[in-house]
């Protein structure tokens, strides 16, 4: 594994190695306070991010590295014109790892073809978030102690929801999956995810509307916002944004071991009321964010 790009990239036993490693960590961090220590990682974020970026920058500084990069193109030569394998060559003379977020689709995957050192895609458009995916699969490893034999519902926007699309790939590859998709009909998941993966692996899935109506049939519940910044119509935007809001009322109708998933940020849709609910679990998702980045970062440094 030189470059993440997909989450397909990894295979079960290389994530079955992240997440043991990653659990290593959790439990005994001091004992990776310098492993990447003379190592440099660029975060080159041509996209807006709290969370990604950040989770990759405290990772590397927590193993004891050095973190350069910009947080948005305006910052860099990218204004001048400069294009991507120009970017990546240069930065890769410098560092030993690089984490991309792009807004157009493929860019990582074309970044990696010109690059040394291994790129970590850290999200392209609506495409593909395979670190989200590696938090979100550790997550529901820790809380449901399992990632096979879950019904899982996805709702909110599933048709630009890069991080929706990363997960059903990952998760396709693991025992008695069942998917509920729950969102209105302009945002459901694209056709070809449906066709490539979940028709051609078999794997169960229905559509609908309401959360209410299947809210408990559901081991694992994953909020996504609506993205404002995939829209090229506002009004289609407002009409949409509010379709789902999670509140201590729809959790009445949930399992009491039911768990709450959302990549973040969130807009509107889950009450804040619901943070203090225990099936709550977006919080803890952050922080094992980092903790998996952490492992991922040595294992394609090899420094572990």
């Amino acid at each position: 594994m030189k470059h993440l790009i997909d989450p397909m990239d990894i295979s079960i036993d290389e994530l079955e190695s992240l997440f043991k490693l990653a659990e290593e960590i959790i439990k005994n961090e001091d004992d990776f306070n310098n492993i990447c220590s003379h190592k440099i990682l660029a975060t080159l974020f041509y996209e807006p991010s709290t969370r990604t970026r950040f989770s990759f920058e405290a990772a590397m500084l927590r193993l004891g590295g050095q973190v350069i990069g910009f947080s948005e193109p305006g910052s860099s030569s990218v204004m001048k014109g400069e294009s991507i394998p120009d970017t990546i060559r240069t930065v890769g003379s410098y560092v030993d790892i690089i984490a991309m977020r792009h807004p157009k689709e493929g860019a990582p995957r074309y970044a990696s073809y010109y690059s040394q050192v291994p790129i970590i895609n850290a999200g392209d458009g609506g495409h593909q978030h395979p670190t989200q995916t590696l938090t979100d699969l550790l997550t529901i490893k820790r809380t449901k102690g399992q990632i096979s034999n879950l019904t899982m519902g996805l709702c909110g926007d599933l048709k630009f929801g890069r991080t929706v699309h990363s997960l059903i790939k990952a998760m396709s590859r693991y025992e008695n999956i069942k998917f509920i998709l729950i969102s209105p009909q302009e945002l459901q998941i694209p056709e070809y995810i449906k066709m490539e993966i979940l028709n051609k692996k078999n794997i169960p899935f229905i559509e609908v509307e309401r959360l209410e109506d299947v809210i408990d049939k559901l081991d694992i519940l994953y909020m996504t916002r609506v993205q404002k910044e995939r829209f090229f119509n506002e009004a289609d935007y407002i009409r949409l944004k509010d379709s789902y809001i999670l509140d201590k009322e729809k959790l009445k109708l949930a399992r009491k071991d039911l768990s709450i998933l959302h990549p973040l940020p969130r807009v509107n849709e889950i009450s804040y009321e619901v943070d203090e609910d225990p099936r709550a679990c977006y919080f803890d998702q952050v922080e094992y964010g980092m903790f998996i980045r952490m492992a991922l970062i040595t294992k394609l440094l090899g420094v572990m």
